[in-house]
């Protein structure tokens, strides 16, 4: 059995676990997508069945992850060590809350608030940039991204994620 049929007979099961983490039909097939793009390109590859079984599945979780940081929803906290819990387990779990928790007040924001933010930080455009897309001045897409991330602030104050703290400079605005 070569590479592309031994990772074939692994989609449905990627699918249904990506399915899991992101409850996104679209981003699943896109992190299934890049699972397999990434495993027929790696250079070394488990031959042990399950080894490879689990190799897949980190890419996949890997990639989700990835998708999560670059969407900016995953929080910056640390966890205390503890001889009888597995950090990264909990970790996990707590991530999935915490992006569950923003994607909830996300939606609940008005439409345009849910645009800007969805523009500038989740999709990773410059103020520059979203101006143009929506033939507005700079000023203004600076001032609603602000207000908007006020509301996504009050709106998940309380719950169990904690605002990441402000960068100054260090944004690519």
């Amino acid at each position: 059995m070569d590479q592309r049929e031994r990772l074939e007979s692994y989609r449905d099961r990627l699918y249904g676990y990506a399915i899991s983490l992101s409850q996104d039909p679209d981003l699943s097939r896109d992190l299934v997508q890049e699972c397999a793009l990434k495993a027929l390109s790696a250079k070394k590859i488990p031959q042990d069945e399950p080894a490879f079984r689990a190799w897949l599945f980190r890419i996949l979780r890997n990639a989700f992850l990835d998708h999560l940081r670059a969407a900016n929803k995953l929080a910056d906290f640390t966890l205390e060590e503890s001889e009888d819990l597995d950090p990264d387990v909990w970790s996990a779990e707590e991530r999935m809350v915490d992006a569950v928790t923003v994607r909830v007040a996300l939606a609940a924001l008005p439409t345009g608030q849910r645009d800007i933010i969805a523009l500038i930080d989740i999709a990773g455009l410059r103020y520059a940039e979203a101006a143009v897309l929506l033939d507005i001045p700079v000023g203004t897409v600076m001032s609603r991204v602000s207000r908007a991330r006020q509301a996504l602030l009050l709106r998940i104050s309380g719950s169990n994620v904690t605002p990441l703290k402000s960068a100054q400079g260090g944004r690519r605005r």
